[in-house]
C-alpha cells in the first residue's frame, strides 16, 4: 500500500514542474522534443533527399517542391495559430489547478483544427494551379510541384491535428509519448518513400502518398492518447463546444506562432521569385537546400526553447516566479552555446550539407558560398528563439505577435528585396537578408524580454 502510494506522487510530480530540478524539468520536456523534432524534420528531409535523386529529373523535381514550399508552410503556420496558442494556456490552467479550463482550451483547440483543416484543403486545391506559378514555377518545375502539394493537400486535415495537438500531450509532461507521436510517422515515412518513389515509380507523387500516410498514422495517435486512459486531460466532446472567449484566447497567443510561419511563408514565396530573377531555377533549388539544413540545424535549439515553455508557464501560473528566471538563464545558455558551435561548422564545412541532398558540380559551386553567407551569425537566431519563447510560455500576446513580425515581415522581405540591387550582390543578397534579421530581430527580441520581464519576476513569490 504505502508502495502503491509512493509510485501515484512520483507520478504526480512528474508532471508538477513547480518540483524538482528547474534544468532537471526542462531536459526531460525537451530532449524528448528535440528527438520528435529531429525525426520530424527527417521524414520531410528524407523526401527532399530521394526526389533530388529521381532518376533523368532531380534539379528540376527538387526545384518543383521547394516551389511548392510556401503552401505547406502557410498550412503549418495555421497549425501553430492553434498550437502555440492553446497548450501555454494549457499549462497556465495547469499551474493554477483549473483542470476544467484546461480542457476546454484542448477541446476547442481540436475542433478549430479539424474546422480550419477543412477549409484549407479546399482553398488549396481550389486556387493550387495560379498559386503554384505565382509561387515561382516554371513551365520545367510546375509539374513536379502540382504532383507533390495536389496529394499533400489532401491530408490536410491530419497536418492539422498532428502539428496543432501535440503540444497538448508535452504540456501535460508526457514528452516520451509526444516523441512517439512523431517517430510514428517518421518511420511511416521512411520506409514508404522508396517504396512508393522507386518501387512503384510514382516519383514525387509517390512522396506525398509517404507522407500524407505517414500523417494520418501520428494524427490517429494523438487521438487515441488524448481520449484514453494515461492521459490526465482528457479530449471530451463536451470540451469541443465553441467557447467565444476561449477561442479568443488562443487565436491571440497564437498569432505569434502563426505570425513566424506565415511570415517564412512570405519569404519562401519573395526569395523563389527573386533567385529566380536574379539566378534562374537552380539558386530556387539551393535555397530548398538552405531551408533544409536550417530546419536541421534549428532543432535543438527550437526543442529546448519550446520544451522550456511548460515549465514557464506552469510555474508562471503558480507564481514561482525565482524558477521562471532560472529557466529562462538556462535554456538561454545552451541555446547560443549550440547555435555558436552549429555556425561554425557551417563555415567550415558546408559542402558536406549540399552533398546530402545533390551532388551535382553546379549545385556545389553555387551552393558552397551561399550557404557560408546564409548563416553567419546563426547564434543570434537563438536569442529569437529564446525571447519569443518565453513571451508565448507566459501568455504575452502582444510582444510575441510584435517580435514574430519585426524578424520576418519588417526586416528579412524588405532586404531580400532590396539587396539583390545593391553594389551588384544579385542572388547573394537574397542570403545575405537571413543573417542581418537574425542579428537585428534576435538582439531586439531577447533585449525586449529582459527589460520587460525580469523586473516582473523579480516580484518575489514562491520559489
Amino acid at each position: 500500500m504505502d508502495l502503491s502510494k509512493k509510485l501515484h506522487t512520483l507520478g504526480k510530480e512528474e508532471h508538477d514542474f513547480s518540483k524538482g530540478s528547474v534544468l532537471g524539468n526542462i531536459l526531460r520536456l525537451s530532449l524528448p522534443l528535440v528527438a520528435a523534432q529531429f525525426i520530424n524534420v527527417l521524414y520531410n528531409i528524407v523526401d527532399r533527399m530521394y526526389i533530388g535523386r529521381i532518376p533523368g529529373a532531380s534539379s528540376d523535381a527538387l526545384t518543383g517542391v521547394g516551389v511548392a514550399f510556401p503552401i505547406i508552410t502557410a498550412i503549418t503556420a495555421f497549425s501553430s495559430l492553434i498550437g502555440t496558442g492553446g497548450a501555454p494556456l494549457c499549462s497556465i490552467a495547469r499551474g493554477k489547478g483549473d483542470e476544467k479550463k484546461a480542457e476546454q482550451i484542448m477541446g476547442n483547440s481540436f475542433f478549430m483544427a479539424l474546422l480550419a483543416g477543412a477549409v484549407l484543403t479546399a482553398a488549396g486545391l481550389l486556387t493550387k494551379e495560379p498559386l503554384l506559378y505565382a509561387l515561382g514555377a516554371s513551365n520545367a518545375t510546375f509539374g513536379y510541384a502540382d504532383d507533390y502539394i495536389s496529394i499533400y493537400l489532401l491530408g490536410t486535415l491530419f497536418v492539422m491535428i498532428s502539428l496543432s495537438m501535440n503540444g497538448f500531450i508535452n504540456c501535460q509532461g508526457f514528452a516520451r509519448t509526444g516523441m512517439l507521436t512523431v517517430l510514428i510517422g517518421a518511420v511511416l515515412n521512411i520506409i514508404l518513400d522508396p517504396v512508393f518513389i522507386f518501387v512503384f515509380h510514382l516519383g514525387v507523387k509517390g512522396a506525398a502518398i509517404a507522407t500524407v500516410i505517414s500523417q494520418m498514422a501520428s494524427a490517429l495517435w494523438i487521438v487515441l492518447f488524448l481520449t484514453g486512459k494515461e492521459t490526465l486531460l482528457k479530449l471530451r466532446t463536451a470540451s469541443m463546444k465553441p467557447e467565444l472567449s476561449c477561442i479568443k484566447d488562443i487565436l491571440a497567443l497564437g498569432l505569434s506562432g502563426f505570425i513566424m510561419s506565415a511570415t517564412n511563408c512570405g519569404v519562401q514565396i519573395v526569395c523563389n521569385i527573386t533567385l529566380k530573377s536574379f539566378g534562374g531555377d537552380v539558386y530556387v533549388g539551393i535555397m530548398t537546400i538552405m531551408n533544409s539544413v536550417r530546419e536541421v540545424l534549428s532543432v535543438p535549439a527550437t526543442g529546448m526553447t519550446q520544451g522550456a515553455q511548460p515549465v514557464l508557464g506552469y510555474n508562471y501560473g503558480a507564481g514561482a516566479y525565482q524558477r521562471v528566471k532560472s529557466c529562462i538563464k538556462i535554456m538561454s545558455a545552451i541555446c547560443m552555446g549550440y547555435t555558436t558551435v552549429v555556425w561554425i561548422i557551417t563555415l567550415i564545412v558546408p559542402q558536406a550539407f549540399i552533398l546530402m541532398f545533390n551532388g551535382g558540380e553546379e549545385m556545389l559551386r553555387l551552393g558552397v558560398p551561399a550557404m557560408r553567407i546564409y548563416f553567419f551569425g546563426f547564434c543570434f537566431m537563438s536569442l529569437q528563439f529564446a525571447g519569443q519563447s518565453v513571451f508565448t510560455g507566459l501568455g504575452k500576446a502582444r510582444h510575441a505577435i510584435f517580435f514574430s513580425l519585426l524578424r520576418k515581415a519588417v526586416i528579412v522581405i524588405p532586404l531580400t528585396l532590396w539587396l539583390p540591387n545593391v553594389a551588384g550582390l544579385g542572388v547573394h543578397g537574397v542570403f545575405l537578408a537571413e543573417p542581418i534579421s537574425n542579428f537585428i530581430g534576435g538582439t531586439a527580441s531577447f533585449v525586449t524580454m529582459l527589460c520587460t520581464m525580469w523586473p516582473v519576476l523579480s516580484g518575489k513569490k514562491k520559489n
